[in-house]
């Protein structure tokens, strides 16, 4: 049986997937937002900083995950995020601009747990098979609502305000937290850590990751990459104003890239089954290198072309990282591992955002593509020369 086959499995999807348009929408308008209280790209920029800062909490989320039930916890930080969020409430002015910057590193710090936690469920309710099915689905599923909900979100957005966006999206987590509330999932119970230092529990899921070759490989490479990938955080509002057109534009152009993302998750599942994780993700590297090339090209077309093709590798990343990960971990370590190859990849972007943010306004924006598209073609040249296979089979 497929994951979709599993009425559990949908009712979660069903309410991950309505959560998900309302951040979306709301996550995406927030640097219009911000680029409106400001004029500035790099403020911008900064909103999705402060959503990457929590991930230096990584460890500390993963042990929670480990140590207590995934189902309930999941319960409480949706009920959390989606009370946080009504502080949106309060943003009136530039002076009220740290109020999106907590709101956002609250999201960051949301995510931070929710994401283990929910890994470790999935690989809770179902087999390993279908695995990369139901996170392909979710990806799919995820990537095709953000077709709307930019545009929902920036014309809510333009039309009745930043404080209804809010108020919105903190009404969708309430669809979350009721699937959550309808499934049964007989969990891995939490494993006792009688006379384990705290320091190894901590680094557990990390010396996992670097203990399995296919796990060391891809997370290496997909680390390097989200180094640069940052970038386009403050860039994309950068080419928006070289192409003549609003920020308000942002929202079109994450549309875009929502549709190459459908595609990709389409594609996701037979290309691993056909190739391999290794390679695949080696396949959305190169994909994201030439992307940034194209992105250089001051038109409408070219940013379309890039946006599309960038969109179509996020689920190649995404879903190999994940799957790769729940089904090479056993199952007193997935939150651990999740969380430390998460905090990786999402550290690293972190340090992209900033460095983005800092020269976007004085070097430019093509300098900085043409660097990401260098350094990510350097990640991929592993995964696509030699790329590892999975544990107990040759590379």
């Amino acid at each position: 049986m497929s994951a979709l086959g599993d009425a559990r499995f949908r009712r979660l999807l069903i309410g991950n997937s309505v959560s998900s348009f309302g951040d979306s929408a709301l996550y995406l308008s927030l640097g219009i937002w911000a680029k409106d209280l400001t004029g500035s790209n790099a403020a911008a920029g900064a909103i999705f900083l402060a959503q990457g800062l929590p991930a230096l909490a990584s460890p500390l989320a993963g042990q929670l995950v480990d140590r207590v039930r995934r189902r309930p916890l999941l319960i409480v930080v949706n009920a959390a995020a989606g009370a946080t969020v009504l502080a949106l409430l309060l943003v009136h002015s530039r002076a009220d601009l740290w109020v999106m910057y907590a709101v956002a590193a609250f999201y960051g710090a949301a995510s931070t747990i929710s994401g283990p936690a929910g890994s470790g469920l999935i690989k809770d309710l179902l087999p390993d098979d279908d695995l990369i099915g139901a996170s392909a689905a979710g990806m799919t599923i995820s990537q095709g609502l953000r077709i709307a909900s930019p545009l929902a979100g920036a014309a809510i957005y333009a039309s009745l305000g930043g404080g209804f966006l809010a108020v919105l999206d903190s009404a969708t987590f309430l669809a979350a937290i009721g699937a959550l509330l309808s499934v049964k999932v007989a969990e891995t119970k939490p494993c006792p850590t009688v006379g384990e230092r705290i320091g190894a529990q901590l680094l557990a899921g990390g010396v996992h990751i670097c203990r399995t070759p296919l796990l060391a490989q891809i997370t290496l490479s997909a680390t390097i990459a989200m180094l640069v990938i940052g970038f386009y955080e403050s860039v994309t509002f950068a080419v928006i104003a070289a192409i003549g057109k609003p920020a308000s534009f942002f929202g079109v152009l994450m549309a875009i890239q929502a549709i190459g993302s459908i595609i990709g998750g389409l594609a996701v599942g037979p290309l691993i089954r056909h190739v391999g994780e290794a390679r695949t993700l080696g396949i959305a590297l190169a994909a994201w290198a030439a992307a940034s090339l194209i992105y250089t090209i001051a038109a409408l077309p070219a940013s379309c072309i890039a946006l599309a093709i960038f969109g179509v590798a996020v689920p190649f990343n995404a879903v190999v990282v994940t799957t790769a990960t729940q089904r090479y971990s056993p199952p007193h370590l997935q939150g651990r591992a999740f969380a430390a190859s998460f905090m990786a990849a999402d550290l690293a972007q972190t340090v992209s955002i900033t460095i983005g943010a800092a020269l976007v306004d004085t070097l430019g924006y093509k300098p900085l593509l043409i660097i990401a598209a260098v350094v990510v073609s350097v990640a991929g040249i592993p995964v696509l020369a030699r790329p590892t296979g999975p544990p107990g089979l040759p590379g």
